[in-house]
């Protein structure tokens, strides 16, 4: 699947931008993981831009959010099976099956929430822009458990453990990769 493929079935199926941009920022922390950890980028990038894709049809019914991505992957001929499993890892939380496996999987688990982290920590800023954020900032702001508190720092720590990578060294790659599609992401 090329990019081009995976933008048209994720425009076609979440209209509200600013997921949209979520999922732009996790294709970016995703490229960037893939070049660190010695990945196919552009599958990696694939699997970031595409995770929640169906978010918007699945959020009142949780157990149901990747399957339906999934789905319409195998309908537009994705046969990749790295691809196929790393959606589905995405959510194992909700459905029980498929806990993330490999580097690329549990790539996708620790950033997902990461981004969501680094994003508040720029809208923190006074000029509301990520080239302002400094590591130090995210990780301040990740102690703080008031701060952002629906994100799931110990799912972001795990890089750790799964990925052999230092959190500030992950939030380092995560922080740079958004701030080269800062524009993308309206930050």
């Amino acid at each position: 699947m090329t990019r081009e493929q995976a933008l048209k079935i994720l425009h076609q199926n979440m209209k509200n931008e600013n997921l949209r941009r979520h999922c732009y920022a996790v294709e970016a922390v995703m490229k960037a993981l893939a070049k660190k950890l010695g990945g196919d980028e552009e599958k990696w990038s694939i699997v970031g831009l595409l995770h929640d894709g169906d978010y918007e049809k699945t959020k009142d019914t949780p157990e149901k959010h990747t399957l339906l991505m999934h789905q319409w992957l195998k309908e537009a001929g994705e046969t990749d099976d790295e691809i196929l499993n790393a959606i589905l890892s995405h959510n194992f939380v909700h459905t029980g099956k498929n806990k993330p496996a490999t580097k690329m999987e549990w790539s996708l688990y620790c950033c997902d929430e990461l981004t969501g982290l680094i994003v508040a920590t720029a809208l923190m800023m006074p000029d509301k822009k990520l080239a302002t954020v400094r590591v130090e900032s995210v990780l301040k702001k990740m102690k703080d458990k008031a701060f952002a508190a629906a994100i799931d720092r110990e799912q972001i720590k795990m890089c750790e453990e799964k990925l052999d990578i230092p959190l500030e060294e992950f939030v380092k790659i995560a922080l740079e990769a958004m701030q080269g599609i800062n524009r993308d992401l309206g930050l």
